[in-house]
């Protein structure tokens, strides 16, 4: 099969696709590592709203993904960045993104995001707001018998002065949780409103405020997900957690890496990437189940180029490359995006996405990936 893809300039070559879809594998009750898949959202394209206002989900399509997730065998992040959380998806459709996963997959392995984004950062004033934000949203996840990943904050980041305020804040929000929860160390490559975390622009200072969090409150933290993209820092505090607390990847660029691990220690998993790359993933990890490392690595290593690609800067429009890949995959009927998402990246952005793709065997149905490529590329005019 061959399709004719533009180079940088426009100029038209022929492309012959020798990919292999990867083969078919589901994980089962006990794997290797605790895997969740952060989820997208598919927008609803017939919606009369503009793409600055109120999100208009397709809540068909999505939940139908969020099926296909589960059946893989794979945890589900839901409502997290990747849904785009923050960044077109409110905290009202984000709550009711979390009642409809809940009702429809009560058995899987869900962890629900839950943060302060009802909040408008420039109006906060105190920690106060800031606590009461995150203990509401808290409180409703969990009225819906939901568990809880525990996002940074955009609000506190603005209002937080000392790292004790940080310590304090969580401190007060984890002694409100039912059940240990996952915190999430976003780095600013994924939000820019983010940077100074945890009290300080420097790694080992910042890194000491967040565990001092978790060790402080060990017995109610399941693990943390640090999203820095930079597998030796990653390493650095998995190795100083406390024992029973664990390490979940967010790291991008470097998951087969962490995942597989070393003589100290490995990660789990709680990835954007393993959205597109779900499949992959299920494979990879089935393989490592079976003490095949060596298949583990070659399922999961061809798919970092990829994975580099769709997270290149400026990251934080990472979603764009992945709802690109699901429309391709057809897992939805278009590449509209909440907020207007789907025109963040350049046309040889998708051209290079979809030659990765299909040399990690990550094209599902090959034919129809290529009509849709030939769409996108007429209506750029190519």
């Amino acid at each position: 099969m061959k399709i004719a893809l533009p180079d940088t300039v426009g100029r038209l070559a022929d492309y012959t696709l020798t990919g292999t879809p990867i083969a078919a594998a589901t994980l089962g009750a006990n794997p290797a590592r605790v895997v969740y898949s952060a989820a997208h959202v598919v927008a609803d394209p017939f919606t009369a709203s503009d793409p600055s206002g109120r999100a208009a989900v397709d809540w068909g399509k999505t939940m139908e993904f969020r099926r296909y997730l589960a059946g893989l065998g794979l945890g589900i992040a839901e409502a997290m960045d990747t849904a785009q959380r923050g960044m077109g998806l409110d905290w009202p459709g984000a709550l009711e993104l979390i009642r409809r996963t809940r009702e429809e997959l009560p058995d899987a392995l869900v962890a629900n995001g839950c943060g302060t984004d009802h909040l408008d950062p420039a109006t906060v004033t105190s920690l106060d707001d800031v606590r009461r934000a995150y203990l509401e949203q808290a409180a409703a996840i969990q009225k819906l018998g939901g568990r809880i990943i525990l996002m940074a904050s955009r609000a506190l980041v603005r209002v937080a002065k000392r790292p004790e305020d940080y310590i304090g804040i969580y401190s007060d929000v984890l002694a409100a949780c039912d059940e240990p929860v996952i915190l999430h160390w976003l780095g600013d490559m994924f939000d820019p409103q983010l940077a100074g975390y945890w009290g300080n622009t420097d790694f080992d200072p910042a890194m000491q405020t967040a565990l001092a969090v978790i060790e402080a409150n060990a017995a109610r933290v399941d693990g943390i997900k640090i999203s820095l993209l930079d597998k030796d820092k990653e390493i650095v505090m998995r190795r100083r957690l406390p024992a029973g607390v664990k390490m979940y990847t967010g790291d991008d660029f470097n998951y087969p890496e962490l995942i597989e691990g070393d003589s100290a220690g490995f990660s789990h998993a709680l990835l954007g990437i393993f959205d597109p790359l779900a499949p992959a993933a299920a494979y990879a990890l089935e393989r490592l189940g079976e003490g095949d490392k060596a298949g583990f690595r070659a399922t999961l290593d061809p798919t970092v180029p990829l994975a580099r690609l769709i997270f290149r800067a400026p990251t934080q429009y990472y979603k764009t490359g992945v709802v690109f890949l699901a429309w391709l995959n057809g897992f939805q009927d278009h590449f509209v995006m909440l907020n207007g998402a789907q025109a963040m990246r350049p046309l040889p952005y998708f051209v290079e996405t979809f030659r990765l793709a299909d040399q990690c065997g990550l094209l599902r149905y090959p034919e129809r990936a290529i009509e849709r490529m030939k769409r996108l590329l007429a209506l750029h005019g190519a």
